[in-house]
């Protein structure tokens, strides 16, 4: 089996085939597609030199452009996928895992101040929901579905789902099945 970049990983989030360089400049018409090729050359170049100020300036524009904060230090897993474009704010010191989801509209911030100061850390195959906030130094399990307009600001077990504001968890086996696709190992 051929080794795959994270951005043919990504890519495959999408359409559930494998593309080669040609077909992943031809997907590059959908913005958030778009945005990840660039996001992932700057996370590639980052400690470089010329090409990483190159692609910085690059992602800085489609940042303002598509609406998308999110920054090459942020350490995201491969098979990330973006439901949709525009306003979504991840923090550069979040951690996200593999197979994630993350739709429009949705913030993975830091807490400045007390018992959860910090940022969060997400677990593999999690799908965040439109316009939900995640906040502190909390720790989201895997196979976790955190659903639209969710405020989580504490720890989430795997095998859950978190719904409302306050977010409340429930116990779920198989709370992402169905809402994260065409996964990568």
């Amino acid at each position: 089996m051929p080794e795959y970049t994270a951005i043919q990983k990504d890519f495959y989030r999408e359409s559930g085939q494998w593309l080669s360089t040609f077909g992943i400049w031809k997907k590059c018409i959908n913005p958030n597609l778009h945005y990840l090729y660039i996001l992932r050359k700057a996370q590639k170049y980052h400690q470089k030199s010329i090409s990483g100020l190159f692609w910085k300036l690059v992602l800085r524009h489609y940042q303002i452009k598509y609406g998308f904060q999110i920054y090459p230090e942020t350490q995201i897993g491969e098979g990330l996928y973006l439901g949709h474009w525009g306003a979504l704010v991840i923090n550069p010191k979040a951690k996200i895992g593999k197979n994630c989801n993350i739709a429009q509209g949705v913030t993975i911030g830091q807490q400045n101040r007390g018992k959860n100061e910090g940022y969060p850390i997400i677990g593999d195959e999690v799908w965040i929901g439109p316009n939900a906030v995640i906040v502190g130094n909390i720790n989201i399990g895997s196979n976790v579905l955190i659903a639209p307009n969710a405020y989580v600001n504490f720890d989430v077990p795997g095998d859950s789902m978190v719904m409302g504001n306050p977010g409340k968890i429930y116990p779920a086996e198989n709370a992402t099945q169905g809402y994260i696709n065409n996964k990568v190992l």
